[in-house]
């Protein structure tokens, strides 16, 4: 495994004449937008990449962009990786370990949630404090990769508490709202049941998802830092009505010019 991520890093090293990330983003759902606002200098399809997995969901576009953000250096995924697709943890999460050889530092993370918190409404940034893992198992899983990380990797703060606040900073300074909650992450792709979602409330979480927990999981065993934030894009509480995919990815594309500004302001003070 550690042969196949160094040949990829050196692969994407060699296709961007040696560019050094020190921030990785992975976009989630209907969340793209964000490379718009960035200084491209290299892309690269996903397909074309040594070993990367293929993104078979409509919504995520499939391909690394490369390129200068509110002053910093990033390697964005437009398009992630899930459980559900039929990938294991190990792929999902294989894209950050690329990352640590590329020299990325800091990883910014966004996804679309449902919201668990009766607090909550569509369209509501939450920053995630702590997650629940509901996965089947854990990226790390197997041999360890010492060059990567400790056997026992310390999960005592997931989501870096600095980021946090600058996030916090960042919003107060532009006048909106963030919530923050913890983000339970489940195999999907099934939504959940009344019962369900009533259960992951009682357990803790604010939002339920499918994806960031196995990404998190294998940066902080890589010593990277992580931020990540969810799109409310569906509310799980009350009164639970039938959800539309097509609704989810409208309500987060609402939501995106924020997130964007956040995640622009958080970059640019890191």
């Amino acid at each position: 495994m550690l042969k196949k991520i160094k040949n990829t890093a050196e692969f994407i090293q060699d296709s961007t004449n040696q560019f050094q990330p020190q921030i990785g983003i992975i976009l989630g759902t209907g969340l793209g937008g964000l490379v718009n606002d960035v200084n491209i200098e290299h892309e690269i399809e996903y397909e074309d990449i040594p070993s990367f997995p293929i993104s078979t969901v409509e919504s995520h576009k499939g391909k690394l962009i490369f390129g200068e953000l509110s002053g910093k250096k990033v390697i964005i995924m437009q398009g992630r990786f899930h459980y559900y697709e039929g990938y294991s943890l190990k792929e999902v999460a294989f894209p950050v370990q690329v990352m640590k050889f590329l020299g990325v530092k800091t990883l910014l993370i966004s996804n679309a949630a449902g919201g668990l918190n009766s607090s909550y409404k569509k369209g509501d940034l939450m920053v995630i404090k702590d997650h629940i893992n509901h996965f089947p198992g854990n990226p790390l899983i197997g041999e360890n990769i010492e060059e990567i990380g400790p056997r026992f990797v310390d999960m005592y703060e997931p989501y870096a508490n600095t980021l946090i606040s600058k996030a916090e900073a960042a919003a107060n300074k532009h006048e909106f709202t963030i919530q923050k909650g913890v983000y339970v992450g489940l195999p999907g792709p099934m939504l959940e049941t009344p019962a369900e979602y009533n259960y992951l409330r009682i357990i803790g979480a604010d939002a339920v998802g499918m994806s960031t927990v196995p990404e998190v999981i294998a940066a902080k065993h890589a010593n990277i830092n992580c931020f990540a934030c969810s799109i409310i894009t569906d509310i799980c509480f009350g009164e639970i009505k039938p959800v539309d995919i097509q609704d989810i990815i409208n309500t987060a594309m609402e939501a995106e010019p924020r997130l964007t500004l956040l995640f622009k302001e958080l970059i640019y003070h890191i």
